[in-house]
């Protein structure tokens, strides 16, 4: 076998930011041909949020940029114009996948949509990746993660080790909400494009990133439905990990099968508190997390994290330390899994990059390229795949379409 998982697939990108080119970026490592539209001049907004590389701003040095973008190549393209429109087209006759993050309705304004477009070219599989869908009476709301990681029930639950249910709720660290919406995206397109090689029929993928996000919270909409239990952002019970400080860090471990509870309590050393009856049931531990958790924190505190965290392993009892970036990259067992491959940039130089979180034997991850600078591959894409003459290229940038 050679080649890439995903090395016959062919995909293209009208996204921007984060979810939609997390999307691609997790098909473009399996090898797909992924190519990147941007806008003339600005390009992602990726490019323009740091951190940048030296800490100085430029659209060719964001971090953030440089990691989404890995193993795609990239063009520039204005699809509001008449000659862009007429391009786009030319793009989407060649490619089985485009994913596209524009608002609801704003493609078929174009004539853009997947109605339109699979009329030159059935096969297509067309994923569109909204805040909260194509309809509902929010559809056509605007949102950036912030808005819809509290939508979706998260931020209620943060933080977890308040004592405080007046406290203002968080959202998660970083840019996590939009990478979830993303990878739920890239199951999306992939469950489609194994549809498609086997029928030969492509189709419309829709998703919601609020969808999205609902489904992080799903044991806490089970748990109210079933007992009537509302989780909030209180002291979470010892069945769910909670960060406790121990000396030189935190610690998250937790307790959530009988065995685990008994062998936690054993560690312990069988303290008399944890004869309470009321402790004897899982969900009155559960419940009474608010009464458990400050036992094991005061045990905790005076533990070395990783010492700590490899005597529970020892036991079988799940935990895990709080690790920062630092500790992760200087994690040896991070570097036995090879976790982290240098990449040479043209303008951001050499740096070590995140790859992926699995190992394909037979088709396995690789660089292929380096994150595009903007319009870096416009003429091989342009001239060389579509066969536009040189000239008109030179016309197309003049105009302001490419």
């Amino acid at each position: 076998m050679t080649g890439m998982a995903l090395s016959h697939l062919k995909v293209l990108e009208l996204c921007n930011f984060v979810t939609g080119p997390y999307c691609t970026k997790l098909l473009a490592d399996l090898g797909a041909d992924v190519i990147k539209i941007e806008l003339p001049d600005m390009g992602d907004d990726a490019r323009h949020r740091g951190p940048f590389v030296g800490d100085v701003p430029h659209h060719e040095r964001s971090g953030l940029f440089l990691y989404l973008n890995t193993n795609k190549r990239g063009i520039t393209l204005n699809i509001t114009t008449e000659a862009g429109k007429h391009v786009f087209k030319d793009l989407v006759r060649q490619v089985d996948v485009l994913v596209e993050d524009r608002p609801p309705g704003a493609m078929e304004e174009l004539e853009l949509g997947y109605s339109q477009l699979k009329k030159i070219n059935p096969r297509l599989v067309m994923t569109s990746i909204t805040p909260f869908g194509e309809n509902g009476r929010y559809s056509h709301h605007k949102a950036y993660a912030l808005n819809i990681f509290h939508a979706g029930g998260e931020g209620y639950l943060l933080p977890m080790q308040s004592n405080d249910l007046n406290r203002e709720p968080l959202k998660g660290g970083g840019i996590q909400p939009d990478c979830i919406c993303g990878l739920i995206a890239a199951s999306g397109t992939l469950a489609a494009t194994c549809n498609l090689f086997n029928t030969g029929e492509g189709q419309y993928v829709e998703v919601s990133k609020h969808d999205a996000l609902m489904t992080m919270v799903l044991l806490e909409i089970t748990m109210f439905v079933n007992h009537g239990i509302l989780r909030s952002r209180l002291r979470r019970p010892l069945l769910m990990p909670v960060p406790m400080k121990c000396k030189n860090g935190y610690i998250q471990m937790s307790a959530l099968t009988e065995r685990e509870w008994n062998d936690v309590v054993e560690f312990m050393g069988n303290p008399s508190w944890a004869d309470d009856e009321r402790f004897s049931q899982w969900l009155n531990r559960h419940i009474l997390g608010d009464e458990i958790t400050p036992h094991v924190e005061e045990f905790v505190k005076n533990w070395n994290k990783d010492e700590l965290f490899h005597k529970l392993q020892a036991k079988a009892i799940a935990a895990v330390p709080v690790s920062t970036s630092k500790d992760i990259m200087d994690s040896p067992q991070m570097d036995a899994r090879g976790f982290f491959a240098e990449m040479d940039h043209s303008c951001a130089g050499k740096h070590k990059y995140p790859t992926a979180p699995y190992n394909i034997s037979e088709t396995p991850w690789k660089v292929r390229y380096a994150a595009p600078l903007l319009g870096e591959h416009n003429k091989a894409i342009y001239c060389e795949q579509l066969g536009y003459t040189e000239e008109y290229l030179v016309l197309l940038r003049q105009s302001g379409v490419i």
